[in-house]
């Protein structure tokens, strides 16, 4: 029975965190709103694909339509996650092989949909970098309320630098006391450099003293601001990265807004979308 209620009390942190996470992003910048993010991390095993699909319940909760596009081609994860597969995947649809709503199925979740990728994709990074790609990531948002790109750690791949700039914006997940400074800073750096817009990084798997999970933010000069300061939204939505006051090799700790989570002329398509192995992500 205590077993239950950790799980149901973790459960309804994770969701609370993606809401909020939710919140932030959606009223960063009300003049020009963000509707379509780009996930990613340093390096691998942070959590992102976790905080891509939480993010997506929780916009999908609020009556949004949203869809999830896997961009992560060399180590597929999202439809294991999601539990559903489809027939065909970006490639096709950005080779005009299958039409966009042949390709898109729905899931679990209402108001949720997903793109897979297709196995085997030549050159992942020359596709995210096309302007065939910036026209469907743009074209999307005139279908979708919101859409979700989930790619592969900036620190092993140029795609998520290159994807960066067909989106609106930039959510870094970095895993608590687990990434090096240094491998943040220039995550962080790299993607900026590719003129992506980093509107915010998620601490994932922090906890505090308390055994609760907690909320905070930092402002354009790195400085903490608690959850009931009433400090501007487009003040915490540009998050900075602080240098290690032990140097570049100390793993991160508390280095942004915290989000309570446990944790991209075409040739042929191969074959069907097939199922990519659950991997920690």
């Amino acid at each position: 029975m205590l077993f239950k209620k950790k799980q149901a009390a973790d459960k309804a942190v994770v969701q609370n965190a993606a809401t909020t996470l939710f919140a932030n992003i959606k009223f960063a910048d009300v003049d020009n709103p963000i509707r379509s993010i780009v996930v990613t991390s340093s390096i691998p095993n942070e959590g992102k694909t976790t905080v891509t699909v939480n993010l997506a319940r929780a916009i999908a909760a609020s009556g949004a339509r949203v869809l999830l596009v896997e961009c992560d081609m060399r180590r597929r994860s999202l439809a294991n996650e999601l539990g559903v597969h489809g027939r065909s995947g970006l490639y096709s649809v950005l080779a005009d092989q299958v039409a966009l709503q042949h390709a898109v199925v729905p899931t679990a979740v209402q108001n949720m949909y997903f793109l897979d990728a297709e196995p085997g994709i030549p050159n992942p990074a020359d596709i995210l970098s096309s302007k065939r790609f910036k026209r469907f990531a743009h074209d999307l948002k005139s279908i979708y309320d919101y859409v979700i790109f989930d790619t592969p750690p900036v620190g092993t791949f140029v795609d998520a630098a290159v994807a960066s700039v067909a989106v609106d914006g930039v959510v870094l997940v970095v895993r608590d006391d687990f990434t090096k400074r240094s491998e943040v800073a220039a995550a962080y750096e790299q993607l900026g450099k590719a003129g992506g817009r980093i509107i915010g990084v998620v601490l994932n798997g922090c906890e505090v003293e308390t055994s609760e999970y907690y909320y905070a933010y930092y402002s354009k000069d790195g400085k903490r601001v608690k959850k009931n300061n009433k400090a501007s939204a487009s003040s915490a939505s540009a998050v900075s990265v602080p240098q290690s006051p032990r140097g570049q090799g100390a793993p991160v700790r508390s280095v942004a807004a915290h989000q309570g989570f446990d944790r991209t002329a075409m040739p042929a398509a191969r074959g069907q979308v097939a199922a990519g192995k659950n991997r920690p992500r």
